[in-house]
């Protein structure tokens, strides 16, 4: 039996109105981002001393270099959708522009899919960050108590 490889499409009719509020709200979520970072940041040079030790020290690597990563993506991100946006004239215009259209609807399915994963990837990576400035935190206390 053979099997056939699909691959999935994002279905729905996009209308102007739909893709506007979409690229709105990613917008305001990268923005949050954009803001969330900066605490992440200040977080870690609170905890740079207990994140390099040895114990930790791969790990705080890696999140560190992922968060660097993600922060140069989200600013792209962006901008590519303050671009996108820029370019919705095209939908609402009362020219009959089938193939811009069409190019413009493609490269908002891109869109979506493109954020949907990134998002995606801040979360776990977010995860992971609390997670090991939990343990920092947890094992300063400890510290802190027996003395």
């Amino acid at each position: 039996m053979k099997t056939v490889k699909t691959s999935a499409k994002y279905v729905e009719w996009l209308n102007a109105e739909v893709m506007h509020e979409a690229s709105k709200k990613w917008l305001s979520e990268l923005s949050f981002i954009n803001d969330e970072q900066h605490f992440f940041e200040n977080l870690i040079k609170s905890y740079t001393l207990q994140l390099i030790d040895s114990q930790n020290f791969s790990k705080s690597k890696e999140i560190i270099e992922n968060l660097n990563t993600l922060q140069k993506e989200n600013n792209a991100f962006i901008e590519a959708i303050k671009i996108h946006e820029n370019k919705l004239q095209i939908m609402v215009d009362e020219k009959f522009q089938y193939k811009e259209e069409k190019v413009y609807k493609n490269e908002h399915r891109k869109l979506i899919v493109n954020v949907s994963k990134y998002l995606k990837e801040y979360r776990e990576l977010k995860r992971r960050l609390f997670e090991i400035i939990k343990f920092v935190m947890k094992k300063e206390k400890q510290k802190y108590l027996l003395k």
